[in-house]
């Protein structure tokens, strides 16, 4: 499914992601049959070995849409991760003051920090 959020077209996944593969085949699925910018994936669908950082796995899938030129969006409540790990919470932090990957509670959440003017990160 396609959705246009602060202008921008974003494609939201329903399926997971478990490896480097899969993101490539997302990005692409995303961006030569859907001509979006975005990738919206449900945070349920990646798995707690993207949560422990030690693994390099969120980094792999994460570089994967740097590389190509594609926002990520991670949506779902993941606070109990957060609370059991100081450096996903620093990387969460981080990652949410850039412009290729944010965590957010809610898609809806999206269409605000989209837009130009949209409110600073904190």
């Amino acid at each position: 499914m396609v959705e246009e959020l602060g202008g921008v077209r974003v494609f939201v996944a329903d399926t997971g992601v478990v490896d480097e593969g899969d993101a490539v085949q997302l990005i692409a699925t995303a961006h030569y049959e859907h001509q979006a910018e975005w990738v919206a994936l449900p945070a349920t669908g990646l798995g707690d070995e993207f949560f422990e950082l030690r693994t390099g796995l969120a980094g792999a899938i994460a570089q994967k849409f740097v590389n190509y030129r594609m926002g990520l969006l991670v949506v779902g409540d993941i606070s109990d991760k957060l609370a059991s790990s100081k450096p996903l919470r620093d990387w969460v932090r981080e990652s949410n003051r850039g412009r290729s990957l944010w965590f957010v509670d809610e898609l809806s959440e999206l269409a605000e920090r989209l837009m130009p003017t949209g409110p600073a990160v904190s």
